[in-house]
């Protein structure tokens, strides 16, 4: 079980025995037997809220992007080979998106990874890795790639088990 430490800040329901109440807006001061509850849908809806931004939206760990036009099909071939190589990829579907949109929308998934080509890697045969947490860029070979890619998400994957469990060993 995951217990957080955090504060919501109050309560998130709330109720009592009202009978008094009720019985001042009765006819001759009757006492009526009164219950009541009260629910902060709103304030779940903000902690559900604060809870969803920390995890990753999307299950795709690498966004293929270019920042030029005319590369859809160099796009698609880096992308199938990483779809041979069993790594979860996307790139988005228009002929010639512009990269800050590409880069908006790996952040917004929560994409941890950009492979991104151009004119000037394609011409000396390279790639350009970006990982978006770190912000770090590495330019390397278009043959070796993948493997590239594989040993990032899998330091990725390295740090995030650790934090786990530091977050467990807190608890």
């Amino acid at each position: 079980a995951v217990v957080s430490t955090q504060s919501t800040g109050g309560s998130v329901a709330g109720g009592g025995r009202y009978d008094n109440l009720v019985g001042m807006f009765a006819a001759k001061g009757r006492s009526i037997p009164c219950v009541g509850v009260s629910l902060g849908i709103e304030r779940l809806f903000t902690i559900m809220e604060k809870r969803m931004e920390k995890s990753r939206v999307s299950s795709i760990q690498v966004l293929v992007a270019s920042g030029q036009k005319g590369l859809l099909k160099e796009r698609m071939k880096l992308l199938n080979l990483l779809w041979d190589s069993d790594i979860n990829s996307e790139m988005l579907y228009k002929a010639n998106p512009k990269l800050l949109n590409q880069f908006q929308h790996a952040e917004a998934e929560g994409i941890p990874v950009i492979v991104i080509i151009g004119e000037s890697e394609l011409a000396e045969g390279k790639v350009k890795i970006r990982d978006l947490t770190t912000r770090e860029e590495k330019l390397v070979d278009r043959s070796c790639f993948v493997q590239e890619v594989q040993s990032l998400l899998e330091q990725k994957s390295g740090r995030k088990e650790e934090k786990e469990e530091e977050h467990v060993a807190e608890v």
